[in-house]
């Protein structure tokens, strides 16, 4: 099991979610805890509170993106490709999960089995924490210092 795997595990084992776990990952790599982020995001999970909408991981790695490049502060401004990082890991979602599960709601994913989460969400979370990676790396932002072009 790699390490980001077992981190997502760790972190479910922990009673996290999706979009809770990204967070969290993303607060490792900067060497930050926010507990409070962390609670607020747990809204995410399961399609927005586990109604079945948009998927929690697609939902946290987009939250994911903005903890480097949105507005923090009045005195931040935002990344002007914000939205742009953010349509690129929509788009490579829908195309990767979208077109294999009919959608990208968390109900259509699942395909509303709750025991179908354990087997398909973990390589879900993996594998959009690494694209995030991957579009905030394309954008030159530093993940452990979350400093764009450093």
């Amino acid at each position: 099991m790699n390490e980001g795997l077992f981190r997502i595990v760790e972190l479910a084992g922990q009673g996290f979610f999706c979009s809770q776990i990204l967070l969290q990952m993303g607060l490792d790599a900067l060497g930050r805890e926010n507990p409070e982020l962390i609670k607020a995001i747990g809204g995410l999970p399961g399609g927005l509170g586990f109604c079945g909408k948009n998927c929690g991981a697609l939902t946290g790695g987009a939250c994911l993106i903005s903890l480097y490049a949105g507005k923090g502060t009045a005195e931040e401004t935002p990344d002007m490709r914000l939205n742009e990082m953010i349509s690129k890991l929509v788009n490579w979602f829908d195309e990767t999960y979208g077109s294999v599960y009919g959608g990208i709601n968390c109900s259509d994913i699942i395909e509303k089995n709750p025991a179908n989460m354990k087997e398909r969400c973990p390589q879900m979370v993996l594998a959009t924490y690494e694209k995030v990676k991957e579009i905030l790396i394309e954008n030159q932002y530093n993940l452990s210092t979350g400093y764009e072009g450093q």
